[in-house]
């Protein structure tokens, strides 16, 4: 697959040691060494270049988690013994840290003052963006901040606390948000890092690391994770308070904004399908070029049935609020809806995020593209991310449309986050985060008051959202997080790290189930969307589906399971469970955290494994 980033690259710098005899000895002039390299700016851009393709991920679309699955779930999502301690890789990798602090190291050497102070900063970003993601996966990980050789004893160092490397990880990014340039002219603004991508890091990482310490109030994965190499800690409270004052500071910069040209029925939309990162409001984003023959393979994956077969589970559809702003789940009869009747009044997003009735693909204007049980494992499936039938998206690595990595939404949706949490969100700061988010899409406004008199028990209950958010802002806490499903759907570094931070892993155990089927019948989902679906034999042509009959007991290759939602039992009627065959196990013992794999517990007698692995 073509995945890479538009980006020069040095091919690699050869590290070499020089004493009075090597010295005689005469280099190539086409051999790159540090004592030959660093020395410019255009030096110093082609080296840190790499970072941009090593580091971003370029399949968002692809993350898994308990609302968005592929036909056969990862081991992340799988959990139970299909989760295993790998005897190489796994994450656990310092080979991208090796090449920051190699630049930084040989940095000086560059006598571009101005150039030496912006790459300084950028490299100090991408350590930062990296020790994220690490703290993310593994919790306490060694902060290694030089140069190492192969006889350093540093490579055989022990994990350091994730409060150590919080704290070298706060310094760093500051230093990126002072030093950093500002927003660059289009089109390049959407490539680059700046300042206000910093920002945006800076309130992520925060944020997770707040809400982390808050819901897992225990020190986690050992016993001195929240303590520093003196002693020293920080509450859940002064993490919140650092990403609240970063995510402000970005939207009082103004240098970004909602994307929003009053078209509130394909606003969204159009910002994930567009062949260009839309300026206005995508902070960061990885650049694909078709003159180049940078594609990726989302498209296929979305809309083929040789593909993932990915599909949203009915948990999430449920999650959208009706247009009015009131919740699907308090009416009558939600969860035994039809298809068409399920997803009409609903907020604007849903039907921009998904196939519904009136979606148009192949023929825009004229035929129905209803959802595809063949393509898609749950019948819903997601429209975000895929190209028009004419772009041929639907093809191998045929997608052209750029991937966003921050956009100014997650800044509102972390904003709220934080001083929800903090329990100092008041209705202003929901004006100013959450409000902009539905204007776009015409929905009304989130109520700090109704909310908090009111928790939605469709988000608090075991079976489907979250019972272990209590206090006085229980209510307005879980709206935040709806917000944040819809909003950031398929998209950031996934769901999955948001229940991790929540010490919700429990939701992946929640049922996955897929759409309502009142019974044996034909559906007509759209003009090339017409399935049947029978008891015992039928006599239809075209797409057919034979359902589990309890009273037969009798279990075929390709047999459909409905579920009835009221009472748990397999029926003639019900909710897709597609994922029948799918055992899912998360153990809140050890699945919080990655485990280390064997091969470098070996080489390094020092380092521990997380627990309970």
């Amino acid at each position: 697959m073509k995945k890479t980033i538009i980006f020069l690259a040095i091919a690699g710098i050869l590290a070499t040691s020089c004493n009075l005899e090597d010295s005689l000895t005469l280099v190539p002039e086409s051999q790159i060494t540090p004592d030959s390299y660093f020395r410019t700016r255009e030096d110093l851009q082609l080296f840190s270049n790499t970072f941009y393709n090593n580091l971003l991920d370029k399949t968002p679309y692809a993350q898994e988690s308990d609302v968005f699955l592929k036909m056969n779930p990862s081991n992340l999502i799988r959990g139970g013994n299909d989760r295993t301690v790998p005897t190489s890789g796994g994450g656990w990798s310092f080979t991208n840290l090796r090449k920051m602090n190699t630049l930084l190291a040989n940095i000086d050497k560059c006598d571009d003052e101005e150039a030496v102070k912006e790459y300084t900063a950028l490299v100090k970003f991408w350590r930062a963006y990296y020790y994220a993601d690490m703290v993310r996966k593994f919790g306490d990980v060694p902060w290694i901040d030089h140069e190492i050789g192969s006889a350093d004893e540093d490579l055989y160092a022990p994990r350091d606390t994730r409060e150590t490397v919080l704290r070298h990880m706060i310094e760093d990014i500051d230093e990126a948000i002072a030093n950093l340039p500002g927003k660059a002219a289009a089109p390049q603004t959407a490539y680059r890092v700046n300042k206000y991508t910093a920002m945006m890091l800076k309130a992520q990482f925060c944020l997770f690391e707040g809400t982390f310490r808050k819901y897992h109030s225990s020190p986690a994965p050992f016993d001195n994770s929240y303590t520093d190499e003196n002693g020293s800690s920080n509450d859940y409270k002064y993490y919140l308070d650092l990403a609240a004052d970063a995510a402000k500071q970005l939207i009082d910069s103004k240098a970004y904004s909602v994307h929003n040209t009053g078209k509130p029925a394909s606003d969204y939309v159009t910002l994930f399908n567009a062949d260009n990162a839309s300026t206005d409001e995508i902070i960061l984003a990885v650049n694909y070029d078709a003159n180049l023959a940078i594609t990726h393979d989302c498209g296929r994956d979305l809309t083929n049935q040789t593909a993932a077969r990915y599909g949203m589970t009915k948990k999430m559809v449920d999650m959208y609020l009706m247009s009015d702003g009131s919740r699907f789940t308090d009416k009558p009869g939600w969860n035994i809806m039809p298809f068409a009747e399920e997803v009409s009044g609903r907020d604007p997003r849903l039907a921009q995020t998904i196939r519904t009735p009136g979606y148009s693909w192949k023929n825009p204007g004229v035929s129905n593209d209803g959802p595809e049980f063949d393509y898609c494992q749950t019948g819903y499936q997601s429209i975000k991310f895929v190209q028009s039938y004419a772009s041929k998206c639907w093809s191998t690595d045929n997608s052209t449309n750029d991937m966003p990595v921050y956009r100014f939404a997650e800044a509102l949706l972390t904003y709220a986050e934080a001083k929800a949490e903090l329990g100092t969100l008041t209705q202003d700061d929901i004006d100013i985060s959450i409000k902009p988010l539905r204007d776009r899409v015409g929905m009304p406004n989130l109520n700090l008051a109704e909310a908090n008199a009111h928790p939605d028990p469709y988000l608090s209950s075991a079976e489907t959202g979250y019972p272990n958010v209590d206090g006085a802002n229980k209510g307005v806490i879980l709206e935040i997080r709806r917000e944040r499903a819809v909003e950031l759907f398929q998209e950031g570094y996934g769901r999955y790290f948001d229940l991790m931070r929540w010490k919700a892993g429990y939701c992946i155990n929640q049922p996955m189930y897929g759409m309502y089927i009142p019974g044996a019948g034909s559906y007509n989902f759209g003009d090339d969307s017409k399935y049947t679906f029978y008891v015992g034999s039928t006599t239809a042509t075209g797409k057919t589906y034979k359902i589990y009959d309890p009273a037969e007991g009798v279990e075929e290759s390709g047999m459909v399971y409905l579920v009835d939602p009221n009472t748990g039992e397999y029926a003639t009627a019900g909710v897709l469970d597609a994922y029948k065959a799918i055992n899912r196990s998360f153990d809140e013992n050890k699945h919080y955290f990655y485990p280390i794999n064997e091969k470098d517990l070996q080489l390094n007698e020092n380092l521990k494994q997380n627990p309970n692995w």
